[in-house]
């Protein structure tokens, strides 16, 4: 059978679970109507089993008398062995072999009808979430496919075959096990997430999985309700990462924390008792609640909980520092980034509700509010914060493993030229830092050269090529013990050349900002402000910036490193010669710099080697 026709088969069959949705969907509406009547407590204990006596009756004779229910099950059953075999063939071009989230509702139809029916007593539903579309960014979409494959095969291990996993969303799957007890519930979901996490994905790297889970224990409810549940629950997970959270407790691998500890912390600022209690009342049971009088104890809470707190809750019109002032407050602190802001006001003209947004609000609540509505927004505005903090901690790190990856291949580069020149395999370091800490100084005590955060780290990192072009000369001048004469000296200022015909010539990358400043420091690192330096014999300014910052630092680290044809010099006597003019001239500017980090250099060398 090609995959065309398996395919074909398939979409018939889910065709025939569409038409079978809205007989299913007449029975579920039977039992939430039940349910909503028996919420209201106005029938005696006879009529309610009536009541289920009669539902129960309805369900069993509407569906057994049309052979509904067994072609269901066949239906499902070679829908799985179909997407099983589709999958097996053909790897990634097959369907995965869950339940996608258009077929959801049919699906909790059915989950809907089994708990009318009495086939089981409890459903366990648990919600997981996944990183896949910072995978598909960051490796690709074949690897993101291979992530989720991998993540749902996992779980299909340690589940039973009565058991359902539902894809709901591009990230997130909900997995509903009927009839399990909640010792064993927990037991898998502690299971299931230590053989994800444990799943190496070599093929990508150092690609690892983690999945964040949220389980309840379904009772007398609708799926979508305990849905809700499972959902936030999931949410608390995520801010502590690959954990699992239940109603009770949360699991870190072997170890269990109570759940009260893991919850998110809000803080409500209002100078009305009453309408502090009524917002915590309202959130207190998912939310941990600090409470502010005025906005002055406001600014102190956030000053001492400013990692701890999920979202605040803000009044406009107080004494002393009103809400606006909060606002600027957290502005001028860079909280409002990490921390969203509700207002809640009777205030309700057009320029506070500006006002507020310009000042980095994210929500405007009038009074009298609506306790649900506020319970909602208050939710959907901490999951949308959590997501973009866990993607933009992803995304830090990845980074990060680059940028040190790159960076040790540099090193790995200028450590060889080093071992053949015979020098210290910490002088790449010293640069490194030396180099450093003189940018920060020059941006900080002047504007006359405007240097990037961004610009320091490129010119750091590229201050590792300075004397790649050593590896063009001959090791006998390189490693000559003794002073060099006037033709080995002239030969050794070829490195300078050398080294940036090496970066000119590379076949790639010659737009980049790493290149640039690589190929300007190796070719001019040993000119001088005073025009005495070689190769190019360039004056003043005429040297780019990163070439004189380099150079003195290479200075610096050649006077206070042991060579083959001289001992190392003190950090004092190093200073005094530097400063003397006795290595030649450097701009005035970069020796004030020099100055000012003098205290911090040996200090900082050691934490470096360390």
């Amino acid at each position: 059978m090609d995959l065309s026709q398996l395919r074909q088969q398939i979409d018939t069959i889910d065709r025939q679970i569409v038409d079978l949705y809205e007989k299913r969907m007449d029975v579920s509406r039977q039992v939430a109507e039940y349910k909503i009547e028996t919420g209201k407590k106005v029938f005696d204990k006879q009529r309610e089993q009536e009541k289920i006596a009669g539902v129960k009756a309805l369900t069993h004779n509407d569906f057994n008398s049309h052979g509904v229910e067994e072609l269901f099950e066949q239906i499902m059953s070679m829908s799985r062995k179909l997407q099983y075999q589709l999958l097996a063939a053909h790897g990634s071009e097959g369907r995965l072999p869950f339940i996608g989230v258009d077929e959801l509702e049919t699906e909790c139809a059915r989950v809907v009808y089994q708990g009318a029916e009495g086939s089981y007593s409890q459903a366990a539903m648990r919600k997981f979430f996944g990183e896949n579309k910072l995978c598909n960014d960051t490796c690709g979409h074949e690897a993101g496919d291979v992530a989720l494959q991998t993540l749902v095969h996992t779980i299909r291990k340690y589940i039973r075959k009565a058991d359902m996993i539902i894809r709901y969303g591009g990230d997130e799957f909900l997995l509903i096990m009927p009839d399990v007890s909640e010792e064993v519930f927990v037991e898998k979901l502690q299971k299931i997430q230590r053989k994800i996490h444990s799943v190496h994905m070599s093929q990508y790297g150092q690609m690892q999985l983690s999945i964040s889970i949220g389980g309840v224990m379904m009772g007398d409810e609708s799926v979508e309700q305990a849905v809700r549940r499972a959902d936030k629950l999931m949410y608390q997970a995520k801010t502590q990462k690959n954990m699992v959270v239940t109603e009770e407790d949360a699991i870190d691998g072997d170890h269990r924390i109570e759940r009260s500890k893991i919850k998110q912390q809000l803080l409500i600022v209002d100078d009305s008792e009453i309408n502090r209690e009524i917002l915590a009342e309202m959130l207190k049971d998912d939310y941990r609640i600090l409470q502010a009088s005025n906005g002055e104890e406001g600014i102190s809470m956030l000053q001492e909980h400013e990692n701890d707190i999920a979202l605040v809750l803000l009044d406009i019109l107080m004494p002393g520092l009103n809400g606006f002032d909060v606002l600027n407050l957290m502005n001028l602190n860079h909280w409002i980034e990490d921390i969203p802001v509700i207002i809640i006001s009777s205030e309700n003209s057009s320029d506070y509700v500006r006002k507020a947004y310009e000042l980095g609000a994210s929500d405007y609540v009038n009074r009298p509010f609506d306790a649900k509505t506020v319970y909602q927004r208050v939710y959907n505005i901490i999951k949308l914060y959590a997501k973009q903090k866990r993607l933009l901690s992803l995304v830090k790190d990845q980074i990060y493993e680059n940028e040190k990856n790159n960076q040790m291949m540099i090193r790995i580069l200028s450590h060889i030229v080093e071992f053949r020149n015979g020098e210290s395999g910490k002088h790449v370091l010293h640069i490194n830092v030396l180099t450093g800490l003189l940018l920060e100084k020059l941006a900080h005590i002047s504007d006359k050269y405007y240097i990037s955060g961004d610009e320091q780290y490129l010119i750091t990192t590229a201050s590792a090529l300075h004397d790649i072009g050593k590896i063009g000369i001959d090791e006998k001048i390189l490693n000559k013990p003794g002073r060099l004469t006037k033709e080995e000296f002239e030969i050794m200022k070829q490195h300078t050349v050398i080294g940036e015909d090496m970066l000119k010539h590379l076949e790639f990358y010659q737009d980049e900002e790493l290149v640039r400043y690589a190929r300007e420091i190796c070719r001019w690192h040993h000119e001088r402000y005073d025009g005495r330096g070689y190769p190019d014999g360039l004056k003043g300014d005429e040297i780019p910036i990163a070439a004189q910052v380099v150079s003195l630092a290479d200075v610096y680290d050649a006077l206070t490193s042991e060579r083959v044809y001289k001992s190392a010099y003190s950090h004092d006597v190093a200073m005094e010669m530097i400063l003397n003019g006795e290595c030649g001239q450097f701009n005035p500017l970069l020796l004030e710099c020099l100055k000012q980090i003098a205290g911090e250099i040996r200090f900082s060398l050691e934490v470096a080697e360390e």
